[in-house]
Formats: structure tokens, sequence, C-alpha cells
């Protein structure tokens, strides 16, 4: 049996106090197992980006329960919850948001450091990311020389750095044009098939959903399975 990467229990999210207070998710559950790879779809305000941040430990839940692998984070303190991030979460957002001041290799060794690891494992494991996504040439680089498909790869190596066992991914293709964007998603489908990782993927391109095996839909802050790709 395939082990729980991502769990949420139940979990609804409020912000506001009283009458004007807004439910912005309602009982959401999910579980999500090692190996696959989910796209969740939706409206624009449905609550898609809340889901996100509270899956990603950005956000705490006003109700419910949260669990990574064996942690259930909804128990963690600030700073275990700061340390489950670095560790078991890699980020991808919509814009690659590089530092624009780090060469490529430099933005993968600052993750590596802000949990801190030293030595030249960090160096060896950024060296071997950027090669196996066809970054090489490019690692002493500053961003803004890079295309627009060469940044998200470089935030996809990044994700990846800490070896994290989930990825969550914001409208990754938003800024690509139809083949770039699908080579990024092919990428992150790839190693969660190949290290049996988890991901979340937020979308509204259609064109990407036959690479997830699961698509689920957020609307009015509920969540429902979806059995065929949704047009958007």
């Amino acid at each position: 049996m395939k082990q729980s990467k991502l769990m949420l229990d139940q979990v609804s999210k409020e912000f506001g106090d009283g009458d004007t207070s807004v439910k912005v998710l309602d009982c959401i559950s999910l579980d999500i197992k090692s190996g696959e790879f989910v796209a969740v779809v939706g409206p624009s305000g449905s609550g898609k980006s809340t889901f996100l941040s509270i899956a990603g430990a950005l956000l705490s839940p006003t109700q419910g329960r949260i669990w990574m692998g064996d942690h259930e984070v909804t128990k963690l303190s600030a700073k275990k919850m700061n340390q489950l991030r670095l560790s078991h979460i890699g980020f991808v957002f919509q814009s690659s948001n590089l530092i624009p001041y780090l060469t490529v290799r430099d933005q993968l060794l600052l993750i590596a450091k802000l949990a801190g690891q030293q030595g030249q494992e960090p160096k060896q494991r950024a060296d071997h990311l950027l090669e196996r996504l066809g970054l090489s040439h490019r690692k002493n680089h500053y961003p803004e020389s890079l295309s627009g498909g060469e940044r998200q790869r470089v935030a996809i190596a990044r994700a990846w750095m800490n070896d994290p066992e989930l990825i969550l991914a914001d409208e990754p293709t938003a800024s690509l044009d139809s083949e770039r964007g699908r080579t990024v998603v092919q990428m992150l489908a790839d190693e969660v098939k190949l290290r049996q990782k988890a991901a979340v993927m937020v979308t509204h391109d259609k064109r990407m959903l036959d690479l997830c095996d699961r698509i689920v839909y957020i609307e009015d802050g509920k969540l429902s399975e979806q059995p065929q790709p949704i047009l958007l």
C-alpha cells in the first residue's frame, strides 16, 4: 500500500471575524499518495491559492487536520513548521521567482544553506539537478540572461534541491508557450514517478491535464473529484 504524502481531513479556512467572515475552503478532504501527480482546477476565486498555501503550511486552517507523511502539520509549532517546509516541500510558482543577483547554481545552493546543509554534497546535488534539466551550461548565468523556459527549469531544480516528498506548483506554465509549458510539467510528472514523490499543481491550462494522475475541482470552497478533464 502506497504511503500518503499529503492528507487533508475536513479542512476549512475562514478569513475575517463574525458577520464579516468569509469561508474560502469548506470541509475539504484529500489524500495524495506517493507517485501521484494531482491537478487542482477551478474558476478564479474558488479557493485554489488558499488550498495550496494551506497544503504548503504557509497558512493554518481554521479547522481540520493536515498530515505530511507521518507529521501532523496542524500540531506543529511555527519553528517546526518552517523546518518541515524546508525539508519536505518544494514550491514552483507562477513566475519563477528567481533572485536576480544569484547565478543559477547559487539559486539552488541557497536552498541547501537555509536547510543547514554544508560541504560538497549540496554542490554535487545542484550540479546533478542542473545536468538532468539541461542547464549545466547555464549554471553561472544570472536570471536576466535566461529564457522563460530556462527560468522555470531552474525553479523546478530549486524545488527539488532538498529532495522534498511533496512538490506544490502554482500555475507553473502561465508564462510559457504550449511547448515549453508541457516540457516543464512533463519534468514534474517524470520526477514524481521516478522517485515516488507527490505533486500538486494548480492550473488553468487544460492542455496539461493528461499528464496528471488525478484531477480535483474546487468551486465555492468545496472540492470534488472529476472523472474527465475539465474545460476551463
